[in-house]
């Protein structure tokens, strides 16, 4: 790999953008590759948009610069939209059909964006879609959409799926490894369908 790989996660709080993020540090740091990250948190802890920047293979710089991201990692509809401008062509968005729509389109008495507005408005990116809630039930939790998502993104990660697996157990409570990992796993699996 000649340069660094970029992913940006992007979600909104409480959907576990940090813990995916800390995820893949962790597969750089047993495979002993450089890596830089870096974080925004939104306004609400719950609720407000959160960006993980991870860099693999990057020695210098933590940020992503607009479009120049190998990979967007969306758990939200309308946070792949905000983000779409840091996909560089030939890159791919791998996004969660989930779609928090925030409070504020209902107190203006905005129409609220829907799915297919927003699967329309990223025409022309190449994106694949998951249900990644479903396959979280699927999994045992609907709190693993983080790993559904990170299953479905590993084939494509510069990292060994032993070290992203490495990574998981590492990262998550012992308690709940056997669902994170059959996330990962149905995650993986809805992408290689997708992509077949």
């Amino acid at each position: 790999m000649n340069g660094s790989f970029d992913v940006l996660i992007v979600g909104v709080g409480g959907q576990g953008t940090i813990l995916a993020s800390n995820v893949l540090g962790e597969a750089c740091l047993i495979e002993n590759k450089p890596v830089r990250a870096a974080e925004t948190h939104g306004m609400a802890q719950r609720g407000g948009s959160v960006e993980s920047h991870v860099r693999v293979g990057c020695e210098f710089g933590p940020l992503i610069s607009p479009g120049t991201a190998d990979l967007i990692l969306a758990f939200d509809m309308l946070e792949a939209l905000r983000a779409s401008h840091f996909l560089k062509e030939g890159g791919l968005i791998i996004a969660s059909l989930q779609l928090i729509v925030p409070v504020s389109v209902y107190m203006k008495k905005l129409d609220p964006p829907t799915i297919q507005s927003i699967r329309n408005a990223l025409m022309g990116k190449d994106a694949i879609f998951i249900d990644a809630e479903e396959c979280a039930v699927r999994a045992g939790s609907p709190l693993t959409t983080n790993m559904v998502i990170i299953g479905a993104a590993s084939p494509l990660i510069p990292l060994s799926l032993s070290s992203l697996k490495k990574a998981v157990a590492k990262r998550v409570p012992a308690k709940t490894l056997e669902i994170n990992d059959r996330a990962f796993e149905i995650g993986r699996e809805e992408y290689l369908k997708a992509k077949s």
